[in-house]
């Protein structure tokens, strides 16, 4: 990208702040996002969604559900105790960043967006853990955040942005290529941006920026490698895009995965088949929270080998 084009695309995205009147947790939320778990307290948590009526009565009926309630539960604490810490992140950003966005301006169905990121979030996270990854809930954090430039898009380019969702689901190619095609530029560079903008770190916003060009994989780190591969997967186990996707997954010879393999010499006596049957046995529970929060659509890419 030109450095006309970046310094554009940089000041509208910094216009974001003032597209819509965001909920009082969101900025505390993302000060939370970049703590690892250890470190955040329950009570600051409870806190931050007893100031939103709306978002504490989300959490309360999720926590109630047949998914998650083992024991009525009537207090945001209570909720937050049943969810869990991982799951709470990942519900009150959604929740937040989903009201942020005008509802005139979603080009991507809503639930499709969540329930893609949201997967991604749980398999990055578990692929982390298979290899050891020192820090499996940075791992998560990159799932759950990669695909922020597709909001950008949205919101910020919402009649190109459209005109690309609508030619990638005719053609069924990735939605990447066709915005560079249209645009100039992929939701990768814009989510990149605005994760800097947001003073996230360096990595996260690497993963963002990162995961689907293979150019920049070496420079991004392992987080942008788990986002790539995790991102395939969730692809092609119904948790895209909402349109139908014809893709090529080939997981030893993905540039990601062999940037790993390097990076940590014990993958290469991994049993491959074992490592993605292990995915894929946990695709279903994978799917079976994120349709819990945001409904099931089931549309999956087609596998070409």
């Amino acid at each position: 990208m030109n450095a006309k084009l970046h310094s554009e695309l940089l000041a509208q995205i910094k216009q974001l702040d003032s597209i819509s009147t965001a909920p009082a947790i969101l900025m505390p939320l993302l000060d939370m996002l970049r703590l690892p778990s250890e470190k955040i307290g329950i009570e600051k948590v409870v806190e931050l969604i007893s100031y939103d009526g709306s978002i504490a009565a989300q959490c309360l009926r999720l926590a109630n559900s047949p998914l998650f309630g083992r024991r009525p539960t009537e207090t945001v604490r209570s909720a937050v105790m049943a969810l869990g810490l991982e799951r709470i992140r990942s519900i009150l950003f959604g929740l937040c960043v989903h009201r942020v966005i005008p509802k005139d301006k979603w080009v991507i169905e809503p639930d499709a967006f969540w329930r893609h990121s949201l997967g991604c979030a749980f398999v990055t996270q578990r692929m982390a853990r298979t290899i050891e990854y020192p820090e499996p809930e940075k791992a998560y954090l990159a799932g759950l955040l990669h695909d922020l430039g597709l909001l950008v898009n949205s919101v910020l380019y919402t009649e190109g942005f459209r005109e690309c969702v609508r030619r990638a689901a005719e053609q069924h190619l990735p939605l990447d290529v066709i915005e560079e095609q249209v645009l100039g530029f992929t939701h990768c560079d814009t989510g990149q941006m605005l994760c800097e903008h947001w003073g996230l770190s360096k990595e996260l916003a690497n993963a963002a920026g990162g995961h689907h060009d293979v150019s920049l994989l070496r420079d991004a780190g392992p987080l942008a490698c788990f986002v790539r591969l995790s991102d395939l997967l969730c692809r092609v186990s119904f948790l895209g895009y909402g349109y139908d996707e014809i893709i090529a997954v080939d997981l030893a010879g993905d540039v990601a995965w062999q940037i790993l393999v390097a990076s940590y010499p014990a993958l290469e006596t991994v049993d491959l088949v074992r490592f993605t049957l292990d995915i894929d046995g946990a695709m279903d529970q994978i799917v079976a929270t994120v349709d819990s929060i945001f409904g099931s659509k089931k549309v999956a890419a087609a596998v070409t080998t």
